[in-house]
């Protein structure tokens, strides 16, 4: 199935008045019709702002349970829409920035800006083992899981980053 057929095949079948689909299309970010990953990446940024200022112990919680909750997210729009890991479902690059953003060492526009750059190149790119994971497993699991590497190699480089940027 082409790229093409499959986001027009997950726009007939997709519900935003459905709160599963309203999630995993992250609160509609998802639905842009240019780069909806850069677009959920983005829009995970102000709900973060939400929760950043968690104890370490309740923020990974919070991250286990989003990841969890979108296996099943990911898994039930995708099976409601015909597709395997559309582009337009986002709670997967939510979840990866979450991570990300976890490592940035202070509260500002120019890590917030860092880690958002990191993690986009890395989620868009894939380098292995990305590519592997977003190739070989499939389903929720296999939707979310490639993201969350692509988070711990960004979390590296901003953790490493911090050496440098002050």
């Amino acid at each position: 199935m082409t790229k093409t057929n499959k986001n027009s095949s997950f726009k007939q079948y997709i519900r935003l008045t459905n709160p599963i689909h309203f999630l995993a299309v992250g609160l509609g970010s998802g639905m842009s019709p240019i780069m909806p990953g850069t677009m959920g990446s983005l829009m995970a940024i102000p709900i973060w702002l939400l929760f950043c200022q968690l104890i370490p112990i309740l923020y990974w919680i919070l991250i286990v349970v989003a990841f969890v909750f979108g296996c099943f997210l990911c898994q039930k729009t995708s099976d409601d829409t015909h597709t395997h890991d559309s582009g337009h479902i986002v709670w997967d690059e939510f979840v990866g920035m979450w991570i990300t953003l976890f490592f940035i060492p202070h509260l500002s526009v120019l890590w917030v800006l860092i880690a958002f750059i990191i993690f986009r190149f890395f989620d868009m790119v894939k380098p292995w083992p990305i590519r592997l994971a977003d190739q070989k497993v499939s389903g929720g699991f296999g939707i979310m899981i490639d993201d969350v590497i692509a988070a711990i190699f960004s979390s590296i480089v901003v953790y490493l980053l911090t050496f440098w940027i002050s």
